[in-house]
């Protein structure tokens, strides 16, 4: 018995204190509105309003993530949903994305038919810089050259900062092999070189509205986009 205490006081003195802290569920409610729905370099829509639900609890959480037009019905319409679990500055996680397109149906998994695509994710924020990988496994994936499933890859580094009474990231990332599915990619090509600013904006005492710009370049498919949008929670 004296061996297991010694050892439960070992595993708690190594848990990161974050871990331990969180006893009670939080709970995330916000929506952000964006003149353009640009994701890892890609051009998924104009003007859209993205609403996020989320709960926490002791390093697991479950997010709700969604995108629909609001100045072109034609958009993509898009519905996530996210589980992963995070300890210090690690993370891991598991996301089903759904577009309704090519099919309109939610509940078809069908091979070739469904429009989810899952994606597995592991990353490490060091805190000056935070490095993640993403890769389909499942669903609607995209090709590699031979035709086949590409098991398509992201990468993506993320640098914080503060500047000019801002709080600041730079972005860069890539794609690591051939596949159709992040703008027909041929190999390695780098789709994603993003600056983003963002800055609090009060307007009463008790509620502040974020608000965020940010340049982001692909040089694989030798686009630029300038975004601008607004976030309001509780």
């Amino acid at each position: 018995m004296r061996e297991m205490k010694y050892l439960a006081l070992a595993l708690l003195a190594i848990l990161p204190a974050a871990a331990i802290a969180q006893e009670k569920v939080e709970t995330t409610v916000s929506a952000d509105v964006v003149n353009q729905y640009i994701w890892r370099g890609q051009d998924l829509g104009d003007v859209s309003l993205q609403p996020t639900l989320g709960i926490d609890y002791k390093g697991f959480s479950l997010s709700a993530w969604g995108s629909v037009g609001l100045s072109d019905k034609d958009d993509t319409k898009e519905f996530d949903l996210t589980a992963s679990y995070g300890v210090g500055g690690f993370h891991v996680g598991v996301t089903d994305y759904w577009f309704n397109s090519p099919n309109e149906r939610y509940f078809s998994y069908a091979s070739h038919k469904t429009s989810h695509v899952f994606e597995g994710n592991i990353g490490y924020d060091f805190g000056a810089v935070a490095f993640n990988w993403y890769t389909n496994f499942a669903g609607n994936d995209g090709v590699n050259k031979s035709g086949k499933r590409a098991y398509s890859s992201y990468a993506e580094a993320t640098a914080p900062f503060k500047l000019g009474g801002c709080d600041w990231e730079a972005t860069l990332g890539f794609v690591p092999y051939a596949t159709s599915f992040y703008g027909d990619a041929h190999g390695f090509a780098v789709t994603n070189l993003g600056l983003k600013a963002t800055k609090e904006i009060k307007v009463t005492d008790s509620f502040v509205v974020p608000i965020f710009a940010g340049v982001t370049a692909n040089p694989s498919t030798e686009k630029a986009y300038l975004v601008f949008g607004f976030t309001l929670k509780p």
